[in-house]
């Protein structure tokens, strides 16, 4: 077989619609790629490399499609999209794909400083071939696109020609984004240089503002504001305010305006997608501090109750931990880390990726490449366990463990945890033996024993903390439980609690503070039934006597 690769032109619209039919069938959620018009469109964009594979040896059918969007980022970012690969089924696994992405490369690497990919993890083809190409992981973005259900993509990258010198060095970054952003440096192979920011508070909560969408009439108002509040640029994205009215209403980007006394004093920009059901917030500007989280707060309110969104995504700098830790806050995870990803003044600035669920998360099947796994075993963990403080936030404040903490702490804390109920008469410690988890009960009552026989020494109920013991000693368990009642327990897990500690030093000391408290409680009350039996054994024999 002879294939040819070539930039599509006019006629090839007819050929993509019958390749997307032949790949995807009639009830691709994509709509526009079935559409003549539309695909003429993309054909002829500025901003769009469409290459196309030919079998010349058959009537020169096409048989493969490939793109290149040249600005997902803002202008003058040279950040491109390597988008849809699509081969025929007849034609697939002849090596299609492979060329397809070397021709894509020699087109962008030219033209671009950050080539990314958003790849399917419903099979690892797409994973497979990128990593063939250089690419590497930076992430996971989970449920990110509707497909005929939501589906997770890899966010896979490469950098061009000499990129990475012009990267600002030394991003300051909350603990949670850690450990995403060591595999990233790890992959890429470049010094990890972030510094961990475990100081900076988040913004502000302020309820003292009204927000109202943006019209013609407050444009020149917001766009003042935003040229004296440029300089230290803390969310990143496709558009900005000063692209024009027109240009935004075109690409379907809005802004919510923040007014305090009738006077415009802030705004936040997104692009929303009715049919993904998602939303990507792309610029923030205020006067001051004071309104950024109400924007942020409003604005996910809004996505929740008026637009039926699933999925927020935001592009934060990685230098802005305030940014960071007031996302966090509300409830965002980082997916990704992207060095050199957003061009500011002269340099080049490092972004994380975080993303808002609205909603219960259900991952589905998925395969990834051993670089994305690592990633994906962070992010999707994090996402499950955010599950976790809605269960819990009813006992959450009477837990002694977690006295003395803040609400961000406890949130925090509870992200490496889960639950579970364990039936009467079941063992939850062994004498002996060492689980490397920590349990604290939530509800229902155990019994502790020791020894052979199981002689019992007391009871521990709701707030109460098993096995606390080995974590601090990091000996075996000195003691047996035994479920007295159905007990409903937070497992923690003595490793994901190093790995907390390690990067929360705060958390850590009023962790291990409480523990010790505990345990001294628990030990006293034990030792003051034990004697109480040995005085009562005492009076029997002397009555005896």
């Amino acid at each position: 077989m002879t294939f040819l690769v070539r930039e599509a032109v006019k006629s090839d619209a007819l050929g993509i619609r019958e390749l997307f039919l032949a790949s995807y069938g009639e009830d691709y959620p994509y709509t526009q790629f079935y559409e003549i018009d539309s695909l003429e469109k993309m054909i002829f964009a500025d901003d769009n490399l469409i290459l196309v594979a030919i079998d010349e040896d058959n009537e020169k059918k096409l048989i493969a499609i490939a793109s290149v969007i040249m600005e997902v980022g803002a202008y003058s970012e040279l950040v491109g999209e390597f988008g849809r690969l699509s081969v025929h089924p007849d034609y697939r696994r002849k090596g299609i794909g492979k060329l397809l992405m070397h021709k894509r490369l020699e087109y962008a690497e030219k033209r671009l400083h950050v080539g990314v990919i958003e790849a399917r993890v419903v099979h690892p083809y797409a994973q497979r071939i990128a990593m063939h190409h250089n690419f590497v992981a930076a992430g996971i973005l989970p449920l990110k696109h509707l497909m005929t259900q939501r589906e997770n993509v890899a966010f896979l990258i490469q950098f061009f020609g000499d990129t990475l010198l012009l990267r600002k060095n030394n991003p300051r970054i909350i603990p949670e984004v850690y450990p995403i952003a060591h595999l990233v440096f790890d992959y890429l192979g470049i010094h990890f240089d972030a510094i961990v920011d475990e100081e900076s508070p988040s913004y502000p909560h302020d309820e003292e503002f009204i927000v109202e969408e943006l019209t013609t009439e407050g444009y020149t108002n917001l766009l003042r504001i935003q040229r004296g509040r440029i300089q230290n640029r803390e969310i990143f994205g496709p558009m900005r305010l000063n692209y024009g009215f027109f240009k935004l209403s075109v690409r379907n980007a809005r802004y919510l305006l923040l007014k305090s006394e009738k006077r415009i004093v802030g705004a936040i920009g997104f692009l929303l997608d009715e049919h993904e059901k998602s939303m990507r917030v792309f610029e923030l500007i205020t006067i001051h501090d004071q309104g950024i989280r109400f924007l942020l707060s409003e604005l996910e309110r809004k996505a929740r109750t008026q637009w039926g969104i699933y999925y927020i995504e935001i592009d934060v700098s990685a230098y802005a931990p305030r940014m960071q830790r007031t996302l966090l806050e509300l409830n965002y995870l980082p997916v990704a880390y992207v060095p050199a990803f957003a061009f500011h003044h002269v340099e080049r600035l490092d972004v994380i990726k975080m993303v808002r669920l609205i909603g219960p998360p259900d991952f589905g099947d998925i395969h990834l490449h051993p670089q994305v796994q690592k990633i994906a075993d962070i992010v999707l963990k994090n996402f499950i366990n955010q599950q976790i403080l809605p269960q819990i936030s009813h006992v959450i404040e009477r837990l002694s463990i977690l006295r003395g903490l803040s609400k961000e702490q406890k949130q925090r804390f509870a992200r490496i945890c889960s639950i579970e109920k364990i039936p009467v008469g079941e063992t939850i410690l062994q004498e002996g033996e060492k689980r490397h988890k920590l349990f604290v009960i939530m509800e229902g009552k155990a019994q502790i024993t020791i020894g052979e026989k199981k002689v019992a020494i007391g009871e521990v109920g709701r707030g109460e903390v098993l096995g606390e013991m080995s974590l601090l000693s990091t000996e075996t368990h000195s003691a047996s439980a035994h479920a007295l009642t159905e007990v409903e327990t937070l497992i923690i897990p003595h490793q994901e609690l190093n790995e907390l500690i390690r990067m929360r030093p705060d958390i850590g000391m009023t962790i291990y503070k409480n523990l010790a408290m505990g345990l001294g409680e628990k030990l006293k009350r034990l030792d003051s039934k034990l004697l109480v039996k040995d005085l009562a054994k005492r009076d029997d024999l002397a009555n005896i006597h």
